[in-house]
């Protein structure tokens, strides 16, 4: 038995696409709700409250929201450093590695006790870049499993072309990216609903997802060995 690679297509495959942006909307859910009111994803948020913070010389609130930026940013360049190194790779695909690396990073935040929410905080955000970074694609189409702004654009312009061309690609490209964004929300829900239940450990549920994403990047055949004579 051996485990052969999918080259591409499991990585844009709808039912990857899902179970990632499940996986973005609990993590963005758990930092928020658990975390200190501080995004996973939404970067722009971050930054909105470092400048409000910075304006009030509120130094302590603005180096709280300043660390998930910068761990974004280094998650980005991790992910294409791993792309670098590995996109030629005929063993395992480079997302692999960025996926396993998801779930060690976030099953280590679940043991964080809430005195070390910086560390956590910078944590999910380092692998929700990564994850932004490395999946960026779904059924050929651009999209983002970690935030909802670029899918609800798609969402809308691919609206306004069904309607004005009646083409049905436009229409099932409109639908693809409205699923996304619910998918989000239901795994914010989720996040919003396992909080009170497993506190901390509420991000292994994100690590969950990830593993089952990692294993639909994965087809097992059988192959016999043929000996010659």
């Amino acid at each position: 038995m051996i485990w052969k690679r999918i080259e591409g297509q499991m990585s844009e495959a709808m039912s990857t696409g899902v179970i990632l942006t499940l996986s973005g909307g609990l993590q963005d859910a758990y930092t928020y709700f658990y975390r200190g009111k501080v995004y996973a994803n939404a970067q722009t948020g971050n930054i909105i409250i470092f400048a409000h913070s910075i304006m009030n010389r509120s130094w302590q609130t603005a180096f709280r929201y300043l660390m998930p930026i910068l761990a974004f940013a280094a998650g980005i360049y991790v992910s294409e450093i791993i792309r670098g190194r590995y996109k030629d790779n005929e063993r395992i695909h480079w997302r692999q590695i960025v996926v396993v690396m998801e779930m060690v990073l976030l099953f280590a935040v679940g043991f964080l006790p809430r005195s070390v929410d910086l560390a956590a905080n910078a944590m999910v955000s380092f692998v929700c870049a990564m994850q932004v970074e490395a999946f960026r694609k779904m059924k050929g189409s651009a999209f983002a499993s970690t935030m909802c702004i670029g899918n609800l654009r798609s969402a809308t312009e691919m609206l306004y072309r069904y309607r004005q061309t009646r083409d049905r690609e436009s229409l099932e490209k409109c639908l693809r990216y409205y699923g996304v964004i619910l998918f989000f929300a239901v795994g914010a829900a989720a996040g919003s609903f396992l909080v009170p239940l497993f506190a901390e450990k509420t991000i292994w549920f994100s690590c969950m997802f990830l593993a089952l994403a990692f294993g639909i990047m994965f087809v097992k055949e059988n192959q016999e060995a043929v000996e010659k004579d």
